[in-house]
């Protein structure tokens, strides 16, 4: 039997200015381990440390434009477009934009604290 998901968590966000992360599937939401879903919206001039992760990233840019620093140089993924960062592969997200970003990421295995190695601030 299909199940609902009437609302998402929101969790807490790194970076400045704070962004907002409301997590529908995953292990804070609904204890699931092999993916998580989440929604995020992101002011203009928000970015974060530099991150190493664990795990597949999917990212589906809803609204506005977001940034991924990478080793090789530099992406913008606008609305309408998305990308994926492989497991330990560097990267750095930001929304300078004038407007920042909506969008939905897709992580496999799900997001964990402890499956993100950061750059120190």
């Amino acid at each position: 039997m299909p199940e609902l998901i009437e609302s998402p968590t929101q969790v807490a966000a790194v970076g400045e200015p704070p962004k907002i992360i409301d997590e529908y599937v995953g292990a804070v939401n609904t204890g699931a381990e092999q993916v998580s879903i989440a929604y995020m919206r992101s002011p203009s001039g928000w970015s974060e440390p530099g991150q190493r992760s664990e795990f597949d990233e999917y990212t589906l840019v809803l609204r506005g434009a977001l940034t991924v620093e990478h080793e090789g140089g530099r992406l913008e993924v606008r609305a309408g477009q998305a990308v994926h960062t492989s497991p330990n592969e560097w990267v750095r997200y930001s929304t300078p934009g004038p407007e920042g970003a909506e969008y939905v990421a897709v992580c496999l295995p799900a997001f964990s604290p402890d499956s993100v190695r950061r750059d120190p601030e």
